[in-house]
């Protein structure tokens, strides 16, 4: 075998462990979601809030919540809790600042006896949970 043959066959190695270690690294972007159960739930969460009722502000929240975070394990981030998600999600979502703010307002809502959301916060919430949604495919 010639050296130019053997280099070819060794660019083609390299070629091929980059494309294995791409994959492998990116492996969370492969995923394939259920989008109509991801859409047909959200969609059941959007459409309890009624402004008339304020009972429904905090309800949606922690629903959405709960969805995204499932998504997040289904699409393998590490970590037990949404928190920890939300740590390792890098750059993976368009708004992370915004998902913080409304996990945040769902852990005042579980934690916080008392703690009150107005409609517009939780449009806000639902906003923000469907985008992260759509960032990571499953709606």
């Amino acid at each position: 075998m010639d050296a130019g043959a053997l280099t070819f066959i060794i660019a083609i190695l390299i070629v091929g462990v980059l494309i294995f270690l791409t994959i492998l690294l990116t492996g969370r972007r492969g995923h394939h979601f259920n989008i109509d159960y991801y859409q047909s739930h959200f969609l059941a969460i959007e459409n309890k809030l009624r402004k008339e009722n304020p009972a429904t502000y905090s309800i949606v929240i922690v629903e959405a919540d709960k969805l995204l975070d499932r998504a997040m394990n289904e699409a393998g981030f590490p970590g037990k809790t949404m928190g920890e998600h939300l740590k390792k999600a890098g750059n993976h979502f368009s708004e992370l600042n915004s998902i913080w703010h409304a996990h945040k307002l769902r852990n005042a809502i579980a934690h916080e006896p008392g703690f009150e959301v107005t409609f517009q916060q939780s449009r806000n919430a639902l906003d923000t949970y469907k985008q992260a949604l759509k960032d990571l495919g499953a709606i």
